[in-house]
């Protein structure tokens, strides 16, 4: 079984990191911004478009700094900063091409910055990087 690539960042600015708010299923948790990494690009080049689709930023990416494997899956985080774009002003494309049915099934995608001392207690995915950022 081959296992799919996806890309994710770990964004930490003054004290806060970039998080993913997922309400799905009467459920809200927390997920890295990041995505699937598609044919012919690398997963540091996926995990930079993926920033500026899900958070209109465009990033710098650091050093791989989490790894794991899910759901078929292999996660990798990114190290990011940003360089440039404005925060909140993604256009989240794949999500335009879903019918309203699969909109309402698949849940909501919100970006937001949390505050690193308001970690604890959240659901965040995966909880090993969630629980490394609480202060």
């Amino acid at each position: 079984m081959t296992l799919r690539s996806r890309a994710r960042i770990v964004l930490v600015d003054h004290g806060r990191v970039a998080l993913i708010r997922r309400v799905r299923a009467g459920r809200t948790y927390f997920l890295f911004p990041g995505g699937g990494v598609e044919e012919g690009e690398t997963s540091e080049e996926a995990a930079r478009r993926e920033a500026l689709e899900e958070l209109g930023v465009e990033v710098e990416l650091g050093p791989l700094v989490h790894e794991e494997a899910f759901g078929g899956s292999t996660f990798l985080y990114y190290d990011a900063w940003i360089v440039g774009g404005s925060f909140g002003t993604g256009t989240w494309p794949d999500h335009a091409l879903r019918t309203d049915e699969e909109r309402e099934k698949s849940g909501t995608h919100e970006p937001v910055w949390i505050p690193l001392d308001e970690l604890r207690g959240l659901d965040i995915r995966p909880r090993a990087l969630g629980t490394l950022l609480a202060i």
